[in-house]
């Protein structure tokens, strides 16, 4: 395990997402419509606020007053808290709380694939980018057929890295649209 992933500002952010596996699935679950920076830093401030990353405390909470309290967790408040609360529930009534079971219990890349994508808010690209950081950084090998062959948040291994892998995406993102278009 990573001693952090330096997805944020933010040292003790960083820290607790690669520390704590519920905390990195809701990192990824609020990366939507914010920078990356912002929603990795959702966890610990959803932590500092609630008093825990417990899924079971989660699923209990009302997190919507937790998620608009200045400055607001996400962008999208309501909206995040309600996915929140589906992934604490998900965790907890399907692995027990413990979120590393996601991807533990896989037996196989397929199973891994199917656990992730179980998971609320959890499309293709969330697959495949979890699944990079989990092979790269966790050392998990049923996550290595997961990992997509662009530039995802499991080749950010420092700060210039996730500078470097935002202007690789923006890149990316704007060849993806010009070939749909």
């Amino acid at each position: 395990m990573p001693e952090r992933l330096w997805f944020t500002e933010s040292d003790a952010a960083n820290a607790l997402i690669a520390a704590d596996p519920l905390a990195l699935l809701i990192g990824f679950a609020l990366d939507q419509q914010v920078t990356v920076q912002k929603a990795f830093a959702g966890p610990l401030a959803l932590q500092e606020r609630l008093g825990s990353l417990d899924a079971g405390a989660i699923a209990a909470a009302d997190l919507e007053p937790l998620f608009r309290e200045k400055p607001a967790i996400h962008r999208y408040p309501g909206a995040m808290a309600q996915r929140i609360h589906e992934l604490a529930v998900h965790v907890r009534d399907r692995y027990d709380g413990d979120a590393a079971r996601v991807w533990r219990d896989a037996a196989d890349p397929a199973e891994l694939r199917a656990n992730l994508a179980a998971l609320p808010g959890f499309g293709e690209m969330k697959v495949k980018s979890l699944g990079a950081v989990l092979a790269k950084h966790y050392g998990v090998a049923a996550a290595q057929p997961l990992v997509p062959w662009h530039p995802t948040l499991g080749d950010v291994d420092s700060a210039q890295a996730l500078t470097d892998y935002q202007a690789a995406k923006k890149l990316h993102k704007a060849e993806w649209s010009k070939a749909r278009a």
